[in-house]
Order: structure tokens, then sequence, then C-alpha cells
């Protein structure tokens, strides 16, 4: 009980101390700075387990509390302070996140820096400090423990830990072949994935509590005509279960009110706030009835988006039509429409196109407006009184702070098309009819004209339904038009942007910022042990967690997330390193230090090590479990609730360190001694081939 207070004060040490340095940064505590604590939760109790064990295991020794704590700082200060400063350097990367991405998740690296640091400090001071007070040791018995200086009988072993050092000894028969035995599971688990698995995608889904409805129209239609189409809808909307509040909203918006821009035929938009979401069905279940009740409704369209959490995606497919030639534009418009309707699923499609409409275009005859000494400011003048009116002064009421503007037209009936070619304007020869110096002419109605890098641009987007893979569907399109090389004309780019554009930027930075970290992970090691062989050993390990991650995909059924797994694991990184350290650390200071032979000295390791080890997964896997079951307890109104929106979040993060500590905890305890011992193997055999040869010639 001492042991597991000691180790237990360092959780709210670390936290307080991580929670002051972040406030100190200015920062708030957000969903992303709670889930990091949560996850820092089995990291930063690694170094005092470590520490109270070693105290606990010389105690039964027959050492006193006081020296055995001061030992267990000093003999564990060096593995420690490696194995922090590796999972720092896991997370450090992050804080280089660019974009909306890395604003979102630049919390976590500088919550789990903070906290992490803290724990270091609580493991090797506070801790110690605390044991050499009020420590004692555990009640096993005496002839349950085994000294470091004799060699390793598993007759002295009992329960679990014989059973281990069974399964140890076994696989230190057959080294070579449990090594080749995980690079094949690597493999396979992989190409599983690929048949089997659920695929990729940038950012989880998460259950929203407010919904937009787009109702879309087109024609010259006057705002009590809008009024009227919005509300039939509106109608089908009330009513309706699940919903508990709307909010209706007549006319054209820039923005949805999501950071995304709406189509420019909007003409009303329906704002939905859910009820709680265990009294209703889920959202898109909801919103699909309202696409069903609405479909009847003729001359509109019906689009309907969710809010989105975390970094803002728009639409599912979002592709930039671009070229030096604006003619080409519209049929390769068309053409990625044809592309769409192959592949298939894609729903709510628009694009960038100026609505079909007409424009009059004025064309002045300058020099024969010159002739009667009349210039295009005054023709634009009497335009403006057939059409907005003329201002002509402004007046300030005495109840009111702003001016209000006089404007002088022509009357209701008398502002027509036709009234254009009427005007008269006096000129010092009289009233001159417009008509004789000014042609009316029709043109297409031109909108908002985009252009990037001196190119035009139309961009088209499109949905999915809630079910079928994004990034599976933008594969499938950019694989269409590999297919079609003729379908566009080679003046018109096609450039995947939006979602696909961000998913690809946060994999690419991921990458490299798991390549970074797997550098610094590796001078750090080379530096503790002097060996690129261990180091080499540790790192791979980190590659061979992947198969955890991936199994546990599987088994949860969640597809692999570039932000959430990816981070997931660089984080799982950090954490296998910290018991390979320990391990490979203890195996030096027998076999080195304490001269034990190899195979005792693997043995040994396994012993002393297994207890650390197990503690560590077990306090990391215990804080996550809730997460990857998506449960949440509320332990004051005693309510216990699976699938909340807020544990959506953190699914895949989680799945990926749970199952991948799990299985690199396998690893780290069968594998990483089978290596040690094969290195030897090799090295004794190599020795003798030399001896053989010298001994020939």
């Amino acid at each position: 009980f001492r042991s597991a207070l000691l180790v237990g004060i360092a959780i709210p040490g670390s936290f307080l101390t991580g929670i002051l340095i972040v406030s100190l940064m200015g920062l708030t505590v957000n969903i992303v700075v709670l889930f990091s604590l949560i996850l820092s939760v089995g990291m930063l109790v690694d170094g005092a387990i470590v520490v109270s064990e070693y105290a606990d295991r010389k105690m039964n020794e027959g050492m006193n509390k006081f020296d055995a704590y001061a030992r267990a700082a000093k003999r564990m200060a060096w593995p420690i302070i490696a194995s922090t400063a590796t999972t720092l350097a896991a997370f450090a990367p992050l804080l280089f996140w660019p974009g909306t991405p890395g604003e979102f998740m630049k919390y976590m690296p500088i919550t789990l820096i903070a906290v992490l640091t803290s724990s270091l400090v609580m493991a090797l001071i506070f801790v110690p400090v605390m044991g050499a007070l009020f420590g004692k040791a555990s009640k096993t018995k005496n002839d349950n423990q085994l000294d470091a200086d004799d060699p390793v009988n598993l007759d002295n072993a009992k329960g679990f830990v014989k059973f281990y050092l069974s399964v140890l000894r076994m696989a230190m028969r057959v080294p070579l072949l449990i090594l080749i035995g995980v690079f094949g599971l690597l493999i396979a688990v992989q190409v599983a994935y690929a048949n089997f698995g659920k695929g990729v995608e940038f950012f989880p889904d998460i259950e929203p509590e407010f919904a937009k409805v787009l109702i879309q129209g087109r024609g010259n239609l006057s705002v009590f005509e809008q009024a009227r189409i919005v509300k039939d809808v509106e109608d089908k909307i009330l009513g309706h279960d699940g919903i508990k509040l709307i909010y209706t909203e007549i006319g054209s918006s820039s923005d949805s009110g999501g950071g995304d821009e709406v189509p420019p035929d909007t003409i009303g938009q329906i704002t939905l706030e859910f009820e709680n979401w265990q009294l209703r069905d889920s959202a898109d279940t909801i919103l699909n009835d309202i696409r069903s009740d609405t479909a009847n409704i003729a001359g509109i369209k019906i689009q309907t988006r969710k809010m989105q959490g975390g970094p803002p995606r728009g639409k599912a497919l979002e592709l930039n039509v671009a070229s030096r030639f604006p003619e080409l534009i519209p049929d390769a418009v068309n053409t990625v429409y044809r592309a769409l309707d192959e592949v298939g699923d894609f729903i709510d499609l628009e694009d960038t196109r100026p609505l079909p409409g007409i424009e009059w275009e004025l064309q002045v005859d300058r020099a024969q407006a010159s002739k009667f000494d009349i210039d295009l400011s005054m023709i634009g003048q009497y335009v403006r009184l057939v059409t907005n009116g003329l201002r002509v002064s402004d007046y300030r009421p005495n109840d009111s702070d702003d001016e209000i503007d006089i404007v002088i037209r022509f009357k209701t009936e008398d502002r027509t098309l036709s009234q254009l070619d009427k005007i008269r304007i006096e000129s010092q020869d009289g009233a001159v009819p417009i008509s004789n110096f000014v042609s009316r002419t029709p043109q297409n109605a031109v909108g908002t004209i985009n252009r990037v890098d001196q190119r035009r641009v139309i961009t088209v987007k499109a949905d999915l339904p809630p079910e079928i893979n994004i990034t599976a569907k933008a594969e499938a399109v950019k694989q269409w038009i590999i297919d079609n090389p003729t379908a566009f004309d080679p003046r018109v780019s096609i450039e995947f942007k939006g979602q696909d554009e961000e998913q690809n930027e946060s994999a690419q930075f991921l990458v490299k910022a798991f390549s970074v970290a797997l550098f610094m992970m590796a001078l750090i090691l080379v530096t503790q042990f002097n060996s690129f062989y261990s180091t080499f050993l540790i790192l791979t390990s980190v590659i061979m967690s992947t198969i955890g991650v991936f199994i546990g995909l599987m088994v949860i059924g969640q597809p692999f997330g570039i932000i959430m797994s990816g981070t997931g694991v660089i984080a799982l990184a950090g954490i296998i390193v910290n018991n390979n350290i320990v391990l490979i650390d203890t195996f030096d200071y027998l076999h080195k230090v304490r001269k034990m032979p190899v195979y005792d000295a693997i043995l040994m390791t396994g012993y002393q090590r297994l207890r650390p080890v197990m503690l560590t997964t077990i306090t990391t896997v215990c804080g996550l479990l809730p997460m990857v079951t998506q449960t949440n307890i509320d332990f004051i109104s005693r309510d216990v609730t699976i699938g909340a929106p807020s544990t959506q979040w953190w699914v895949q993060l989680s799945t990926a360190i749970v199952f991948g500590l799990t299985f690199s905890t396998i690893l780290t305890l069968v594998l990483t001694p089978s290596a040690l011992l094969l290195r030897y193997t090799i090295g004794d055999n190599w020795r003798w081939f030399k001896n053989k040869l010298h001994l020939g010639n």
C-alpha cells in the first residue's frame, strides 16, 4: 500500500505542476489538454514505479528504507532520464505541426512535455524523499525473491512469474525464429488491414449538436417568394423527433456558420439544434429523414451539413478546375461531374460557376455622345434614375445617429427595362434621346471570378454518405482521371483541395515528425547505451508495435485516422522506448557489472523487470480503456454512458496506444530478450568461425 501510495502521489503532483506551466504559457484547459492529462497518467508513473519497485526489492533483501530509496534513485536515474527524454523527443516535433490541424493539436505536446518533465522531478526527488520517510518493504516472502548475484532458478519463482520465465526460456531456444515470426506478422497485419480494414480518414466523424439545412432555389425570387418556399421546408422539419430547436434565415449568405461557404443560389438556411444524443436517433438518420420529407417540394434542392468537430474540413471532395483559357473550363467541369457520377455515391454536388442569368450591358458611342457634349458620368446618373435611384443629399432625423440618404428615381410603374430606351438627357441643345448614342445588349450574367496563380478557377464540391470512406472515393476519382487521359484538355489542370489536401499535408508532416523523433531517440539511446545494436533493437520495437495498432483498429472497426491514429503511433513510440530502456539497462548492469553469464543475465532481467513493465502497461491501458470502449462514468450522479460524442474524439488515438502498447509489452518481454541473446550467439559463432579460419591457415 505504501509503495502504491508513493507512486500515486506522482500523479496529482505532476498534474498540478503541468497545469501551472500551461497556465503560465497563457493557454486554457480545453478538451485536448484534458485528454493529454489522461494520456500522461500511464507515462508519468513509469519513473516512480521503477524507483519504488527497485527500492522495495532492496528492502526485501534486507536493506533499510533510507539506503534502499537512495540507491534506487541513484541506480535508476539515468535510465529514467533517458526514457523521459526519449518520450519528450517523440512529442517535441508535434510542436511544429503547421496549419489548422496543428493549431488544434498543439495543446497535446505542450501539456505532455510539461507534465512529463514534472514527473521526472517527482520520480527522482520527491518519491525517494517520501520513501525514505514512510517507505516499508512489501509483504512478499523472502523465499520468493531472487538475489541479483545468484543465477536464476525457476523453482524459486511462482505463479505468473514462473509461467513468464518458462515462456522466455522456450523463446530463447529459437531467438532467430522469434524475430522472423514477428517480421512476418508485421507484413501479414499490413496486408490484412489493406484488405479487411476500414481504410484511412482525415479526422473522426463526431456526433454533432447542431446541423444546417440549406435550401437552394434559382430564379429572380423576391424575398416574399423565398420566405414562402423556406416555410414549406420549415413545416416539414417542425415536430420532427430528435430536434430541440430550429432557427430559420431567409435570403443568401456567404457562410454556413461552420466556416464553409454556401452555394450562391441558397435562398434560406435552417439551423437545427438536436436533443440530447441519448434521447434521439443519430444526426445522420435525422438528416436523411429530412431529405426524404422535403424531396417532393418542387423547384428546390436541399443540402444538409453537420457541425464538424475539430479542424474545419468542408465537404468530402473539393476539386479546383483551373486554366489560363477560361473558355475551356466549363467543359472540364462537366467532365468532372461525369467522373463523379461514374465513381458513384457522391451527393450534394455544387460548383462556383456563375448562376445562369442575363444582365444588360449598355454600350456608349463616345464619339456620338461628345457631339451633344454629354459624358459617361452624366449618362450613368440618368440610368440610375431608372434603376437604383440617384442620391442627391442626406438628412439626419433628430431621433437618429445615422444619416439617411435622399434618393430620387422614377415611379415604380416607370422603372422598367423599356424605360432605359426612353431616357432623354438634357444637353445644351435640348433633351436628347439616350438611344442616339447608347445601345443595350443582353449578356450572360457573371458572378464572382476566382483566379489562383493568374489562372481562372472553378471549384467543384461533393459530399458522401457517412458510411462511405472519403479517402477511398478520392483515390477512385484520381484513378478515373489517370485512366482517362484524353478526358481533359492538357491546358486544364485538376487539383484536389479541401480535406484531401489537408489530409496529405498532415500525413507528410507526421511522417517527418516520426522520422525526426526516431532520430532524436537514436541520439539519446546511443549516448545512454554506447551501443548501436541496443539502439536499433529499441527503435525496431517501435516499428513492430504498429502490429498491435492495426489489429486494434480492425477489432473495433475504426479507420486509421491521419491525425488521431498518426499522433497515437508517435505517442506510442515514446511509451514503448521507456520499457525497453529499463530492460536493456538492467541486462547491461547484470552482464557487464555483475559479470553474470548472458543466458542467466537475460532470465534475471526478465524476472526483475516483469513487474515494473507490467505495471506501466496496465496503468496506461486502464487510463485509456474507457476511451477505447467509449465509456463515460459520472461518479457524482452515478451514471454510466457508452458512445457519448465527447468520447468519439479520442477512440482512434487511444486504440492505437492501448493495442499497440499491449502488443509491444509482449515484444519487450519476449522479443527483446531473444534479440539480446541472438546478438551474443551470432558474436560467439562469428568468433568461432574466425578462429577456425585462423587455425586452418
